[in-house]
């Protein structure tokens, strides 16, 4: 058990039968009246966002979860993903419904697994915030468009499509911010 003021980001609880992971949270002190918490919590599930308050200092239920980390291997069909553990090498499939952003993966690459650990479930499957993918298809940038930030469409290995500038040519290497799905920057 818990209570409000333990509250962080990260942080998962059940409620409601469900697993909610805590995206943000404000502790309210309003001048008349009971103080409360204010927050928005994503079900790990479904990945629906709500919006929810707490009365301050509530006891509250943790849910007990587990970061493993695992290694993409491939992909089976239009929905299954497969990964190994990096340190027992056993092999898992999930559903591309667990995976945060599934269309940047490569294979070969970390990533980390949240497993509730009461029933030992994968919950979902975060990748890294920043990856290196190659530009496999962009149009020719024109010359003279550079004044403004103009940006043009470009391919990258794993058929994902991502807006770039337009200095960005075929086989450049280009980081990409997973969270957003926007170009970062260029790789050297």
């Amino acid at each position: 058990m818990a209570t409000t003021a333990d509250f962080r980001n990260g942080l998962c609880i059940e409620m409601n039968g469900e697993i909610w992971s805590i995206v943000e949270f404000l502790h309210v002190k309003p001048g008349k009246g009971a103080a409360f918490v204010r927050t928005k919590l994503k079900n790990l599930r479904n990945n629906r966002v709500l919006e929810h308050t707490f009365p301050s200092g509530i006891k509250i239920d943790l849910a007990r979860v587990e970061r493993r980390p695992y290694q993409f291997l491939y992909k089976e069909d239009a929905t299954l993903y497969n990964f190994m553990h990096t340190e027992t090498f056993e092999q898992l499939s999930i559903e591309e419904s667990l995976i945060s952003n599934p269309g940047l993966m490569k294979e070969g690459q970390g990533v980390e697994i949240m497993y509730h650990v009461d029933t030992d479930t994968p919950l979902t499957c975060e990748i890294p915030p920043f990856v290196e993918l190659e530009v496999t298809y962009t149009e020719p940038g024109v010359k003279g468009d550079t004044a403004t930030n103009t940006l043009k469409r470009a391919n990258v290995e794993t058929g994902a499509e991502i807006m770039v500038p337009l200095f960005i040519e075929i086989g450049e290497k280009i980081k990409v911010d997973t969270r957003t799905n926007r170009y970062a920057e260029r790789v050297k």
